[in-house]
């Protein structure tokens, strides 16, 4: 089944059950007022949830069209949000770009930041940024949100505890990391308001896309209308996402509701850190990256950093080319004040 929030003026939104093909929706908030409610009371609510979903494909429910700019992130606030860095071909770059070596640690244990989760962006919504020179940027990723994980789960047991999966922009502003990773503290101003799809997908609707706990599509990103990258998110995936979710949990437990992301989707080509899309690879799933191969090839990075007036899509397809979670569509915009 797919789920999204509708805007109805509320901070968390109203939850509404989307049908496959995102054309019609059916309010759930009888079942459950919000996404979160539904999350600590999934046990019962997703039989109800997934009843009104059979009911909605159906034609036998109360449906109303389905409007992707009229929705909030699925989870428009959350109580945690955690992003990994599941491929380590986009690590590997990020230090090789500026002359360091890769741990032979990133191999073996991921890396996860935790991000801020009061403010989230809605799929269609600006992203208000107050200084271009921050280096503005966007990074097409994969996330899953988990009902109650105990501390110290195994990777085993953490895949039954992934109960929805949708697409996210992480947005990044890449000139003010560098500065706060030097104080060896960590991510703070670098990483704004994050946005999440229309819609979010329990793992059985997406058949054997689904395998292992990776999502085996491309997931497509387009910059001002050019087509940006189409990598893999099943390939080049060092840690899967009952891996992440473990990882997470190692010293603590997450809550319903908890979202994990994949990091940046990233692949190689030939055994090599990849190719734009023009020169026949997958291109890419931030500005970064290019600019990162740029500088390794180069000696300097050429493309720049998003600037006020661009806009990022970003969408995955099914295998008959209908889209799955709906689009990501933001325009970055300067931020005026309160």
């Amino acid at each position: 089944m797919k789920l999204a929030s509708l805007n109805d003026g509320s901070r968390d939104g109203r939850l509404v059950v989307v049908n496959r093909d995102l054309t019609k929706y059916a309010a759930a908030d009888t079942i459950a007022p919000t996404l979160q409610a539904a999350l600590d009371n999934w046990a019962e609510a997703a039989a109800r949830l997934a009843e009104l979903s059979h009911t909605l494909e159906a034609g036998e429910a109360d449906a109303s069209a389905f409007d992707e700019t009229g929705v909030l992130s699925p989870l428009p606030r959350a109580y945690q949000w955690a992003d990994g860095s599941a491929y380590v071909n986009h690590v590997e770059l990020v230090r090789r770009a500026r002359g360091a070596e890769l741990p032979e640690s990133f191999w073996t244990e991921p890396l996860m930041y935790q991000g801020g989760s009061d403010s989230f962006l809605a799929p269609r919504e600006a992203i208000e940024i107050a200084d271009e020179a921050w280096g503005i940027d966007f990074e097409a990723e994969v996330a899953v949100i988990t009902d109650d994980v105990p501390m110290g789960v195994s990777a085993a047991d953490a895949a039954s505890h992934i109960r929805l999966v949708m697409l996210v922009n992480d947005v990044s502003l890449r000139n003010l990391i560098p500065g706060e990773l030097a104080k060896g503290f960590g991510f703070f101003h670098g990483k704004p308001s994050s946005a999440f799809s229309p819609v979010a997908v329990t793992p059985d609707e997406l058949g054997d896309a689904w395998s292992a706990t990776k999502l085996n599509l491309p997931l497509v990103s387009t910059l001002n209308g050019e087509f940006f990258g189409h990598p893999d998110a099943g390939a080049d995936m060092t840690f899967d996402f009952a891996a992440l979710v473990a990882h997470a949990a190692k010293s603590r437990p997450l809550g319903a509701g908890a979202i994990i992301g994949s990091g940046t989707v990233s692949n190689k080509l030939d055994g090599g850190p990849g190719k734009p899309v023009g020169e026949g690879g997958a291109g890419y799933s931030c500005v970064a990256e290019i600019r990162m191969i740029e500088t390794i090839e180069n000696g300097a990075p050429k493309t720049p950093f998003m600037q006020f007036g661009d806009t990022i899509r970003i969408e995955m397809k099914d295998a008959g080319g209908a889209s799955i979670f709906g689009v990501i569509e933001q325009t970055v915009s300067p931020y005026q004040g309160s």
